[in-house]
């Protein structure tokens, strides 16, 4: 029996183009048991793996269409293992930025359409006590709640051979609620519609408002953000950087600035991006926007599937002083954040999909270079396992999420706690930018320096990108 999908997993089918493939991705890094020859025991892993050719749900499903149009997620008879399990032999599990090109390589191909959306890549180089796996889902299965929530299911808590289960073959029991009475199911919709039509015509309401320059304290007016050379058409090839941070110490620091993990975050990947942005010639007047992705389910809530808004949020702009620059990020963030909150769950997901609806529709039509971006860069945060995990008998090191693009193109920054660490996952299209590996390294200078700035006011960021009258413009700046 087929699985319905709701409007926004669709989306993500409809959305997608050989430019822009709409899957999701994690690179985990594992250290083999002790006392194992590497090669032998990597490939024992991979042909016992590939035994579970029974999947369960959405892992068994491929999208059923109608002229093109998704309408629900279809069980296949059978899964051809070579296709969703494959191995791969590199030279150097050791070298970081060869493992992020090679993992860029099979990112930015698309999944085949006519099987299930899923693929596990299993990678080693013969010579070391180290493996990685590359997993990849197709986001219209789930969002980074989601697909987190099943990859925990599919990892132990200790060392185990017997009970191992790899994620597409572990069961998800679902709690059978009993379904209203038609007319309830029919009052609740008209009353959802309501609030989500009064909500959205607030939302849009204030945002002319804030055009008008009548209202200000509210969230970004879209498609108002700052071109750079990250921005605009989505193309073919991508850049992929992973890196590590000290998550106790983000929270020391989120904690001393009352601000939270995610605004900390923020400021420091803000000043990062900037830097790389000077690096390549860009010079701007105004603040950089990030896309913010909220959670809309309630506390507890278990469901599948997509249910997420993304919503613009302003960085910082002119204050050299880093501390400084986490107070403007503070406001401009929970502005938003009290937007949402204020709102129906529905109505941020509504907004959602008319704005990136048309963001894709100047996608489709090769506008995207040509029209201000809604965003340049998305950052989101996924809390991940609290302890060490294993698969079978190795134990996982680190897992870095890398995501998809958005249209007009930008950097999308997902990073996972895990352990008690930060493993971060950059991606962007590669059409001006061949490396994000000096963002990486950017990114833990810039939250160096705003942890120091804590208690030295005089420490200040003296190059960020940011326009001054004798800096020469970049040829994508808009004046």
């Amino acid at each position: 029996m087929g699985k319905s999908l709701s409007f926004l997993d669709k989306s993500f089918w409809l959305t997608e183009s050989d430019a822009n493939p709409k899957h999701v991705g994690c690179l985990q890094l594992l250290q083999m048991p002790e006392e194992v020859e590497g090669k032998s025991y990597i490939r024992q892993l991979y042909e016992d793996v590939k035994t579970f050719s029974r999947a369960c749900p959405p892992f068994n499903c491929r999208v059923k269409t109608v002229m093109g149009y998704p309408i629900g997620l279809q069980p296949v008879k059978s899964l051809q293992m070579d296709y969703h399990v494959q191995l791969h032999q590199i030279d150097a599990l050791d070298d970081k930025p060869a493992l992020d090109n090679f993992i860029a390589r099979i990112h930015e191909s698309r999944l085949d359409a006519d099987k299930p959306l899923w693929q596990y890549h299993f990678i080693y180089d013969g010579r070391s006590n180290q493996f990685a796996i590359y997993a990849r889902v197709h986001h219209l299965y789930g969002d980074g709640t989601t697909l987190v929530r099943w990859f925990q299911a599919g990892y132990l808590p200790a060392p185990q051979n017997e009970s191992f289960l790899p994620v597409w073959a572990v069961k998800r029991m679902r709690k059978r609620r009993p379904r209203p009475k038609l007319w309830r199911r029919v009052l609740e919709s008209i009353k959802n519609f309501l609030h989500v039509s009064m909500d959205l015509t607030i939302i849009f309401l204030r945002l002319f408002l804030k055009i008008i320059r009548i209202n200000s304290h509210y969230m970004p007016v879209p498609f108002t953000g700052t071109k750079t050379v990250l921005t605009g058409q989505v193309k073919p090839g991508r850049a992929v950087a992973t890196m590590d941070l000290d998550f106790e110490r983000v929270r020391a620091v989120a904690k001393r600035t009352r601000s939270s993990a995610n605004e900390v975050l923020l400021c420091a990947f803000d000043i990062g991006v900037h830097r790389l942005l000077q690096d390549n010639g860009h010079v701007f007047k105004k603040a950089l926007y990030t896309n913010m992705p909220i959670n809309l389910r309630k506390p507890g809530e278990k469901t599948s599937g997509n249910k997420i808004a993304i919503v613009p949020v302003q960085l910082a702009h002119g204050e050299q002083d880093p501390y400084l620059r986490l107070r403007q990020i503070i406001i401009n963030h929970r502005i938003v954040k009290f937007a949402a909150q204020n709102a129906h769950p529905g109505s941020f997901s509504a907004y959602t999909i008319v704005v990136q609806s048309i963001a894709l529709v100047f996608e489709l039509l090769r506008m995207s270079s040509l029209i201000k971006p809604i965003a340049n860069v998305l950052v989101s945060n996924i809390p991940g396992p609290r302890d060490e995990r294993y698969l079978k008998d190795s134990k996982l090191l680190a897992c870095y999420p890398i995501s998809t693009m958005t249209p007009g193109g930008g950097v999308n920054i997902t990073l996972m706690t895990y352990a008690g660490k930060a493993n971060v996952g950059m991606v962007c299209c590669n059409k001006n930018i061949k490396s994000l590996q000096p963002l990486a390294d950017y990114f833990v200078e810039a939250f160096d320096m705003l942890e120091a700035s804590v208690d030295d006011p005089t420490l200040s960021i003296e190059d960020i990108g940011e326009h001054s009258n004798d800096s020469p413009l970049s040829i994508v700046s808009d004046e």
